[in-house]
């Protein structure tokens, strides 16, 4: 199996999470956008793993540990997003610096 095809879909998929990540406002597109790159990382750890053709299967058992926490990390990121949009009413990423809570000075 050549290397080249996976690993340049796997940077593909990076670059585009990445983007993501970086120019969008909504939360929820900037999770999804953090979805693409863990599924990248995935990507390229099976194709190695097949390549290198490991006895073991590592590439596979970490891929299997990435697929938990990016569960993980979902179901807590939603319900974060969905405490703070119903408590402020607003799922910018901007916003959300905006009307952080401010520390008054004691006197």
């Amino acid at each position: 199996m050549h290397l080249l095809y996976p690993a340049l879909v796997a940077v593909l998929l990076f670059c585009v999470g990445l983007y993501g990540v970086l120019a969008r406002r909504n939360v929820i597109l900037v999770l999804m956008s953090v979805e693409l790159m863990l599924a990248a990382v995935m990507l390229n750890l099976v194709a190695f793993d097949v390549w290198l053709r490991d006895t073991l299967h590592s590439g596979q058992v970490f891929t299997l540990f990435l697929i938990a926490l990016a569960a993980a990390e979902i179901g807590i990121g939603l319900a974060i997003v969905l405490l703070v949009h119903r408590n402020r009413g607003i799922s910018s990423v901007d916003r959300l610096r905006e009307t952080g809570e401010r520390r008054e000075k004691a006197q």
